[in-house]
């Protein structure tokens, strides 16, 4: 890994969070939001994923030192987390993107996996000031509000059509919804399960899903930051 943790204030205290930079010096910022098993070296090697194709990748800590390989655990930990509390960390985690040096332009966008879709599409939904844009990869909290009226900043979204966390029928909902709003809500579908891209789980890995779905978001990341 090339990046390294920093500390940056949230909400009246401090949040950590894994910082990689791209080797050309600077570009555009991303918030790269953990999914259930907290800030695991998965996400931060993700981080340097998109690090290394010119981003200012951050990616908080919103378990607070917290993580864990046991799904039951993983639940609980996703249960107890506090929407309110995350969706400051990540507004915060959008500032100090906004403020860094290497971030040129001044854009940020939030894109996270499996629990980090839904809260990169929530902290989109309350903070459309300081986050651009979301990219959600099988969004799911049960806890977690998306009002469509209220997503004013582009999406892009990946979902499987084998999840039965996330039906399609409710994906295709919400985006109809956002769209009838005014919205920008792209959907993509993968024959695929839950968490194809997460590579740290063959039993779930789909390599050309995660191959194709990571060529759209570049794609999308690219006009919507431009």
């Amino acid at each position: 890994m090339s990046g390294s943790m920093v500390q940056f204030p949230t909400n009246g205290h401090t949040c950590d969070g894994y910082l990689s930079l791209p080797s050309k010096g600077s570009g555009p910022g991303l918030i790269v939001v953990q999914e259930w098993w907290g800030l695991v070296d998965h996400i931060k090697t993700l981080a340097d994923r998109f690090a290394a194709e010119g981003f200012v990748a951050l990616a908080p800590d919103l378990y607070h030192g917290e993580r864990t390989t046991s799904p039951d655990q993983a639940g609980k930990l996703l249960m107890a987390l506090n929407i309110a509390e995350a969706g400051k960390d990540l507004r915060g985690a959008a500032t100090y993107l906004r403020a860094h040096a290497s971030v040129k332009p001044k854009k940020v966008a939030a894109l996270g996996f499996c629990m980090g879709g839904q809260l990169a599409l929530f902290a989109a939904q309350e903070h459309p000031d300081v986050i651009d844009a979301a990219v959600d990869f099988y969004g799911i909290h049960p806890k977690v509000e998306i009002v469509p009226a209220r997503v004013k900043v582009p999406v892009l979204g990946h979902f499987a059509t084998r999840d039965k966390g996330v039906p399609l029928a409710s994906v295709h909902a919400l985006a109809h919804a956002v769209k009838k709003a005014g919205g920008s809500f792209e959907v993509h579908e993968y024959e695929a399960d839950h968490a194809f891209f997460n590579d740290t789980r063959p039993q779930v890995y789909d390599a050309a899903a995660a191959a194709l779905s990571f060529s759209r978001t570049l794609t999308f990341l690219r006009k919507v930051l431009a």
